[in-house]
């Protein structure tokens, strides 16, 4: 009969506590939870319940190069307001930042927690832009395409602008004083989803009219457009977090009314569906992260109230996970 032993040529180790240094296939035994645990690798990503924010609203900005332990969500809409709320959030609880200057929802947004960028928006149209320190607003250089439900990516001192409502290809190049035209993308488009940074970003769906979604995706190398691969779920109104060549997209709707759940990963050519997808179907969300450790957060469902204030953390696949093992 093969054994532990035999196939790993050591015994079943008996802690106080987890390793802070496990192997995959390690097995141990925690004396103080009284559990057998082993190290595994997950398989496909999954979607985990985070802390809820403190106001539920949709059509708000992020700081999409923040990380899922260090997410900034401000800005958006709970019917019939535009808020200039902050909030930040370190893994397991949002709190309350400072005030945008503005109050606008379906805006953009990119950056980091310390250091955010929040552009555009709605009602009135803004091409206004404010610059987020880790507690306070101020104000930035003005967007020369006043829009909305565009994409954002990068950071706050090379940020990044391009498509939005209404419907346009223009792309717009932040160096952390003024906006610079960019490449003007192959196909104009509003409500899509983006992320990456200011010379390798990627946008990916889109309202084809009537709240129907597209599965076009493009890439930007800092001066020009070029095709992607196509997603396999059509979706506008989505979100995503990760890098060029390791992004997600969740959420969206494919038709209008159809909020939708799936997660999709991509990985510099073309897009794999996730088998699991968000816990709350929803569009006009927000996110963080990277491809393997995704935030999800805020959004809009198809009935009464609208407004989210869910949020969900993404574990990718090929992250190693600590099980603990059960018999029964």
């Amino acid at each position: 009969m093969t054994t532990y032993y035999g196939l790993y040529g050591q015994k079943v180790q008996y802690l106080a506590s987890d390793p802070t240094d496990v192997q995959i296939g390690q097995v141990w035994y925690n004396s103080t939870s009284a559990t057998l645990k082993v190290r595994e690798v997950t398989t496909a990503g999954t979607w985990a319940s985070g802390g809820n924010m403190g106001t539920a609203r949709y059509g708000m900005g992020s700081g999409n190069s923040g990380t899922q332990t260090a997410a900034l969500g401000f800005g958006g809409i709970t019917a019939p307001a535009s808020l200039a709320i902050t909030e930040e959030y370190d893994g397991s609880a949002w709190t309350a930042g400072g005030n945008m200057g503005s109050a606008r929802r379906f805006l953009m947004g990119c950056g980091t927690q310390t250091a955010g960028l929040g552009f555009g928006g709605y009602q009135p149209l803004f091409s206004a832009t404010e610059e987020y320190d880790g507690t306070s607003w101020s104000g930035g250089g003005n967007l020369g395409t006043a829009r909305r439900n565009a994409g954002g990516a990068g950071l706050q001192t090379a940020g990044l602008c391009f498509g939005g409502t209404p419907t346009t290809g223009v792309t717009e190049e932040y160096d952390g004083t003024s906006w610079t035209s960019g490449g003007t993308m192959g196909t104009a488009r509003g409500a899509l989803g983006g992320n990456g940074s200011q010379t390798a970003a990627i946008a990916f769906g889109s309202n084809a009219g009537g709240g129907a979604g597209t599965t076009e995706t493009e890439e930007y190398d800092g001066t020009s457009w070029t095709a992607g691969g196509s997603l396999n779920t059509s979706r506008n109104a989505s979100q995503g977090c990760g890098t060029q060549t390791a992004s997600l997209a969740f959420g969206g709707t494919t038709a209008p009314g159809a909020k939708i759940n799936a997660t999709e990963l991509y990985n510099g050519t073309s897009w794999t569906s996730n088998p699991n997808g968000l816990a709350i179907a929803r569009q006009t969300l927000s996110g963080a992260g990277t491809q393997t450790a995704g935030l999800a957060f805020g959004g809009a469902v198809g009935a009464a109230p609208y407004a989210q204030a869910a949020t969900e953390e993404f574990t990718g696949p090929g992250v190693g996970v600590t099980k603990t093992v059960t018999v029964s």
